[in-house]
């Protein structure tokens, strides 16, 4: 009776593998990276796993979402190695990280709000008549004047990398287009909140990737709600994490 009971608790690769849709190599693999633990032997030869492999399988592949592969290998590695206190300072470690990114995404956030009513509040001054002084743009002297600051302040923002206009091919002037124009004006509303140049630098960056305010408005909620998932991930790979852990005892 206990021969056929450890009979029926061996399992093969393949049976690790198809619960998963993974490769039977790719079971060897995660046996190899300290993933799971070492497989026992046939007389032959063959690899025979357990229950315990499948159920760390299932934890390493819950966590994997939330934590990444990195990490949540060295979690299960740490686990296999009778290390649980270094599993657990990995978890920490990550959870800090997505709290940092919350952070991050919330002063985005705040900043986005102050760069649309930015946006909004400089529409007309952007559409007033006789401001370009260039052909398809603006010199630094009207630019500078419509904003009402200094020709130098405009190329402490060039330098910085916030404003990036190009240079007229005849005079070798300064030509800010449109989209230098917006710039601006957003860095100087920026300016007036209390922002430091450092902190509007990666603000300008992410409209200019976006495309503009509102695809970067896009851009934030597919941020928030890719941080959400990986939240709810790493709830779920707790509970797979957890129930390892016991059955290991």
């Amino acid at each position: 009776m206990g021969q056929n009971l450890q009979s029926e608790e061996r399992l093969r690769p393949i049976d690790l593998a198809r619960e998963h849709g993974l490769s039977t190599q790719a079971v060897r693999n995660y046996e190899e990276a300290g993933v799971l633990p070492a497989a026992g032997r046939t007389p032959h030869g063959y690899r025979t796993y357990t229950p315990s492999h499948a159920r760390a399988l299932r934890a390493f592949l819950a966590l994997l979402p939330g934590h990444g592969h990195r990490t949540a290998a060295s979690i299960l590695r740490a686990v296999n190695q009778g290390e649980a206190d270094e599993a657990f300072r990995l978890i920490d470690e990550s959870h800090a990280q997505l709290r940092e990114d919350r952070r991050t995404l919330q002063a985005v956030e705040s900043a986005f709000r102050d760069l649309a009513l930015t946006a909004a509040s400089e529409a007309d001054a952007a559409a007033e008549p006789d401001v370009t002084s260039a052909v398809g743009g603006m010199f630094i002297g009207p630019l500078a004047a419509a904003l009402g600051i200094r020709p130098a302040t405009l190329r402490k923002w060039e330098h910085a990398g916030l404003v990036r206009p190009r240079r007229d091919q005849l005079t070798g002037y300064r030509v800010y287009d449109e989209t230098d124009v917006r710039d601006a004006r957003l860095v100087h509303q920026l300016r007036r909140g209390g922002y430091l140049l450092d902190q509007i630098a990666p603000l300008i960056a992410q409209v200019r990737a976006a495309g503009g305010l509102e695809p970067l408005e896009a851009a934030l909620r597919d941020w928030r709600g890719r941080l959400s998932a990986r939240g709810r991930a790493m709830l779920t790979g707790a509970a797979e994490l957890e129930a390892y852990l016991r059955e290991r005892g």
